[in-house]
């Protein structure tokens, strides 16, 4: 390198981001929006901050598994490292071709995201992220080297140095600096080398085979055996401690024929199709599975419509009412969490803050249901691909050991928008039709996101693979959640679900005509290699809400036309044989109770399902009027017999508040209540020939006598039948949970030009030169640049400096403090000064503005070189 290349090549990350132009600042902050929150003032403020620790953790953490290899390799190869001596130790001595392929896009990534700056013969990786991935005695590499010779020989005797090198066959010299350096390039050389190595004993290469891919210590009596003497002699382990060995670096380095890792992946894990089906069936089998879900959260809905249950004091459900509510359902546990999960999301139910506070549903739920089918559906999809609240992990334990319960806090996990949306986005690379096959969708998700940080790697190394990560259990739970929710059919993302994660059109699988051979069940299908997803910016409502109307119209023409009828058959059960027009389905969900579910769902008509309908309002001519018009056959005689029975016996007592009475026109009716045992517990008395007083409150009573056999009705105090209708407990108006995002919020393109132009601006603030010996020079730097201190000058200097300006053309440096009492310095070329105002164009803000005299606290001549 030449004297003005090597003054030319930057001396530290800041002056590298100073070279960037504005396309790869941005890709910088895209990718570590942290570096932008808030605003750094220039950019030596940004390299700082991108050297911090907590802002290097979270960026080695989202690399993929070879781009963080790279970095590893980095941190354990000279410093600086040429681009040569990285690819030895990734591609190793026979140089895999396909390391050396991959390994440029790697360097770019770490180098884009100002992990790594420099030229490609001096490539440095920022001291932050070398402390953190660095090979030491309590921090083992997750490359599973040790030590350099020069490290693990700091604390070692002359003598004793001198002594390993006449081992070895060297000359003894007059230092120990000197000697170091020796042993360690004997070991770095291949033929000497294995020269050494050819001299020991077959006992003495199994132990160093035994340490060469970590980790690298070893233990050793006070007198060890022959073999392990001739490599301690040797050098080819040195002691790091009492009882303590290490294999040094270079040596394991030679062992593992240069390579740093045992095995690089250059090359994401294929996700691998399972099956394939064709898409009608796939679109058909997940608009089957979206009813099925609408079905299921209107169910969840009605069984809490007056009231569900009650909230834990800590908040959430308690195990028995999940376990109720699973019931009710008719769904394992798990499953009835989830539908729970995905109706609070959505904002249909929540606590009513009352002060016996109880789950209901809210206003929103009443909206959502006048919506059509799929437009219900895309929002319930929707809720669902961007919730952070995870209830894949209900009943299992917080950091404090205390059970996570449905709707109750710390369920929130930020890593599960990201984690669904990639899901489905491999999915969505598959051919149209293919499901995949669930391992190597996690395969694939550890590849482009390692399993733990810097600090867990160290101890298991980087490829250590583990099922039960976070990560790959929410990829688990989104798989079997997709199915259940209608996204996916058969196990393949359906049409609609594409649209609504904004994925392009799906690849054409490979056909007869393609390849030329016959296509038949035992074909493989395609696998397909993806590139790490792109860091960009999260959709805008705007686009979310575009990504939700197309995927409602795609879905909607799947959806079978609503019926308006029912088959009434004489063992009092109705057929619907697909879904109902929703008034029909709303009175016939309070007329009868849901037998079974399916493609055909039946209705069972009792007692209690006709009185719950006389409650709401009906009388029995309009039952009979209601199942006349809407049934395809005759309406049986049971039924008409039924429901003209408890409309009978309907409303003839009346309960109302005394504590409680009741009342009945039939004092014989009275005297059967009196004499039951079973009502011996509601604590009757006859106040009148036609009331009995009660010592149960309304609700206790009425149930009561229900239990019994009675219908009684309850009235209002001024003797008025009260109609109980489905919805008429409601919360208030509730806002739906929001999620909780991971880190700081891609920044979109608008915030993205303002950033990079306030810290350019801040940045030739603080850089540009001034003449030496200026006014308002005060604690410059060497090389002419300011020092960090505003300009101070007089009001006169400082006008007459201004007006000088105005007449020669020349840009000055000014310090200013704004009405908050914000100071900054600003590049300024001054076009008029008057009335107390200087009028300049503004270098720092790219404008012309005016600033008031009295707030500039001085100013300072610019260099001649200052451009």
């Amino acid at each position: 390198m030449s004297t003005e290349e090597k003054s030319a090549a930057p001396r530290s990350l800041a002056e590298a981001l100073r070279v960037r132009d504005d396309v790869s600042l941005a890709a910088l902050l895209r990718s570590r929006p942290d570096l932008i929150t808030p605003v750094p003032t220039d950019l030596t403020q940004l390299a700082t901050r991108a050297g911090t620790r907590a802002s290097v953790v979270r960026a080695l953490e989202r690399l993929d598994r070879f781009a963080l290899q790279t970095a590893e390799a980095l941190a354990v190869a000279p410093d600086p490292a040429s681009y040569g001596e990285l690819l030895g130790l990734m591609a190793g001595d026979e140089e895999d071709p396909a390391v050396a392929a991959a390994l440029p896009r790697a360097a770019a990534l770490l180098r884009e995201q100002a992990l790594v700056w420099g030229a490609d013969d001096r490539l440095r990786l920022v001291r932050t992220a070398r402390e953190l991935l660095a090979p030491s005695p309590q921090h083992p590499s997750p490359t599973g080297l040790g030590p350099t010779v020069r490290e693990a020989t700091a604390g070692m005797s002359p003598g004793r140095i001198q002594e390993i090198l006449a081992a070895v066959g060297l000359p003894s010299t007059h230092d120990s600096v000197s000697a170091v350096s020796a042993l360690g390039a004997l070991f770095a050389d291949r033929r000497r080398m294995a020269a050494l190595l050819a001299g020991l004993p077959a006992e003495s290469r199994e132990v160093l085979d035994r340490l060469v891919w970590g980790p690298p210590y070893g233990q050793v009596t006070h007198d060890p055996a022959a073999h392990l003497r001739a490599l301690l002699d040797r050098g080819l382990l040195l002691p790091t401690a009492p009882g303590t060995v290490v294999l040094p670096r270079e040596v394991a380095l030679h062992l593992r024929a240069g390579r740093a890792h045992r095995a690089p992946e250059p090359v994401p894990p294929p996700v691998e199709a399972a099956a394939t089906h064709r898409p009608q069936v796939v679109d058909a089998t997940a608009a089957g599975q979206a009813l099925a879900a609408l079905a299921t959260v209107d169910e969840l809905l009605k069984e809490w419509d007056e009231g569900g249950p009650s909230v834990l004091r800590a908040g959430g459900l308690s195990v028995r009412d999940l376990k109720r509510t699973a019931v009710a359902l008719d769904v394992p546990e798990p499953v009835a969490a989830f539908w729970v999960e995905l109706a609070y999301g959505a904002g249909l139910i929540a606590s009513d803050g009352e002060a016996d506070e109880r789950y209901a549903a809210t206003p929103a739920y009443d909206e959502w249901r006048e919506l059509p089918p799929a437009e219900r559906w895309a929002r319930l999809a929707g809720t669902w691909l961007t919730a952070t609240r995870t209830p894949g992990v209900v009943g299992g334990r917080d950091a404090k050991d205390r059970t996570l319960s449905a709707l109750g806090p710390n369920l929130d996990r930020s890593a599960a928008p990201e984690v669904r949306h990639r899901v489905l986005a491999l999915l969505a690379g598959l051919p149209e039709g293919a499901s995949p096959v669930a391992e190597s969708v996690l395969a694939r998700l550890r590849w482009e996101r390692p399993l733990r940080g810097p600090q867990q790697q160290r101890e298991t190394g980087t490829g250590a693979a583990r099922d039960d990560d976070l990560r790959s259990r929410i990829a688990r739970w989104t798989l079997s959640e997709a199915e259940l929710l209608g996204v996916t059919g058969r196990g393949a993302l359906a049409a609609p679900a594409r649209a609504l994660i904004g994925a392009p059109e799906p690849p054409r699988p490979a056909t007869a005509d393609d390849t030329g051979e016959p296509e038949g069940p035992g074909d493989k299908l395609p696998v397909h290699h993806h590139r790490t997803p792109p860091v960009t910016a999260p959709p805008s409502p705007a686009e979310r809400a575009a990504a939700t109307a197309t995927a409602a119209r795609l879905l909607a023409p799947l959806f079978p036309e609503p019926l308006d009828h029912v088959l009434l058959q004489a063992d009092l059960t109705a057929v619907a044989p697909g879904p109902l027009e929703q008034e029909l389905a709303d009175v016939l969900g309070v007329l009868a109770d849901i037998e079974s579910k399916g493609g055909a769902t039946v209705y069972r008509f009792t007692p209690g399902s006709v009185r719950r309908a006389l409650d709401a309002g009906q009388s029995a001519a309009d039952l009979h009027a209601f199942l006349a018009r809407h049934s395809r056959t005759p309406v049986p005689q049971p039924l008409t017999y039924l429901i003209d029975d408890v409309a009978r016996r309907h409303g003839r007592l009346r309960v109302g508040a005394a504590s409680a009475y009741v009342r009945c026109d039939d004092d014989a009716t009275l005297d059967e209540i009196l004499a039951d045992k079973r009502a011996a517990g509601l604590g009757l008395r006859r106040l009148a020939p036609t009331v009995l007083a009660a010592q149960a409150d309304p609700a206790a009573l009425l149930e009561g006598l229900r239990a019994i056999g009675f219908a009684p009705a309850a009235e209002s105090a001024a003797g008025d039948v009260l109609i109980a209708r489905a919805d008429s407990h409601r919360t208030p108006p509730r806002a739906a949970p929001e999620p909780v995002p991971d880190g700081p919020p891609a920044p979109d393109d608008t915030l993205l030009t303002a950033a990079i132009r306030a810290v350019r601006a801040g940045d030739l603030a603080s850089t540009t030169p001034r003449k030496p010996g200026s006014a308002g020079e005060d604690g410059g730097g060497e090389d002419g640049t300011p020092g960090g201190t505003l300009p101070r000058t007089g009001a006169a200097e400082t006008l007459a400096t201004m007006q000088a300006a105005v007449l020669t053309g020349e840009a000055l440096w000014i310090g200013y403090v704004n009405a908050e009492g914000a100071a900054s310095q600003r590049v300024i070329a001054p076009i008029r000064v008057e009335g107390g105002f200087v009028t300049a164009y503004d270098h720092t803000a790219d404008e012309v503005r005016t600033y008031p005299l009295h707030r500039v606290t001085g100013v300072a001549e610019l260099a001649d070189d200052a451009g």
